[in-house]
């Protein structure tokens, strides 16, 4: 599950941002950046780092914003911006061909499976779960702000959001790597 890591930036965010949203944005450019850093440094490929340079992008961005204007319009729907904005990142990298897992994938799968087909349909489909994930929760979170729900809503939201593509990821890269020992084993 070493593709979690790479939303530590926008859970510091969601912490942070509780109480102040400029606080969360410039926490979230942050922790991105140290972990881009950090990743950069371990010699971690540059397709590995899609969500990363995303996450940095969006959060340099959000604390421009945030500073510049911080009784923004736009401050109540920070959630969505960011749901949205992993929806374009992940449904963009579809889009050229290059899913955000697979990179993340390839850093715990051997290279001889990397060019396989079956490899690389895996990660377009945990990737397409993910992209519908993060455009279902931007729309929730939107309808949320819009009908003035209670913070409990919200936070419900984001648990059943996260958790359902999280679980989808697990269990099919599980199946995934079971039924490719066993075509292994046949062999």
């Amino acid at each position: 599950m070493g593709y979690l890591r790479g939303f530590t930036p926008w859970v510091v965010y969601g912490l942070v941002s509780s109480f102040d949203w400029r606080g969360g944005a410039l926490a979230g450019l942050l922790t991105g950046l140290f972990l881009f850093i950090q990743d950069r440094r371990r010699g971690i490929a540059a397709d590995a780092q899609i969500l990363d340079v995303s996450t940095v992008v969006y959060f340099a961005g959000l604390v421009a914003l945030a500073f510049a204007a911080p009784d923004s319009p736009l401050k109540p729907y920070a959630d969505v911006l960011s749901f949205g904005w992993l929806a374009l990142t992940a449904w963009g990298s579809l889009l050229i061909g290059r899913p955000f897992t697979l990179g993340i994938a390839r850093l715990t799968t051997p290279p001889e499976y990397w060019d396989q087909p079956e490899f690389v349909r895996i990660n377009v489909v945990i990737t397409t779960v993910w992209a519908g994930a993060f455009t279902a929760l931007g729309i929730s979170l939107a309808v949320c702000v819009l009908a003035d729900a209670p913070g409990w809503v919200g936070v419900a939201v984001h648990v059943a959001g996260l958790a359902a593509p999280v679980t989808f990821t697990s269990l099919y890269s599980a199946r995934a790597q079971a039924r490719a020992e066993a075509l292994a084993a046949a062999s």
